[in-house]
């Protein structure tokens, strides 16, 4: 099983969630809550209004979002699904626990750190360095940024 930090639409209650559901997908079991240490640029554009966290170590926000245990074909779906190589690339970060779920495994308290598995961008636009950055994407959040999975 691999980890993999979520930070967009494949979190709880965002549009993508359901793609982590599916058992045609492969298994993916919820772990708990984390921050990057490092601090990222979180930022919504293209067509889509899409959630990007930009490879630029050090720059932005310490960015929110959940861990999740997945097994190979989950990962090689969320692979797919997110472009590999074109649009993101797998990256490996240094997370803050914030919450963990019981029966998650490997308990990890508040406060402790973990690595996991992101998808950040292979290449952005230059001026997306220029957009707000956030902490914690909310497709449904006051940006005002609509996603759409119709671009």
């Amino acid at each position: 099983m691999t980890k993999i930090f979520v930070y967009g639409t494949l979190k709880k209650g965002q549009p993508n969630y359901s793609r982590l559901l599916d058992p045609v997908n492969g298994t993916a079991s919820f772990c708990g809550r984390a921050s990057t240490i490092d601090k990222f640029p979180l930022v919504i554009a293209g067509e889509g209004n899409i959630p990007f966290l930009l490879n630029i170590p050090g720059q932005g926000q310490h960015v929110q979002g959940e861990i999740f245990s997945v097994d190979d074909q989950m990962l090689e779906f969320l692979d797919c699904f997110e472009f590999i190589p074109h649009m993101y690339q797998r990256t490996l970060v240094e997370l803050k626990v914030e919450e963990w779920a019981d029966g998650a495994g490997c308990a990890h308290t508040p406060g402790s750190t973990i690595e996991a598995f992101t998808y950040s961008t292979t290449t952005h636009q230059p001026e997306w360095v220029k957009l707000q950055s956030y902490e914690n994407y909310d497709a449904y959040g006051d940006h005002g940024l609509e996603y759409t999975t119709h671009f």
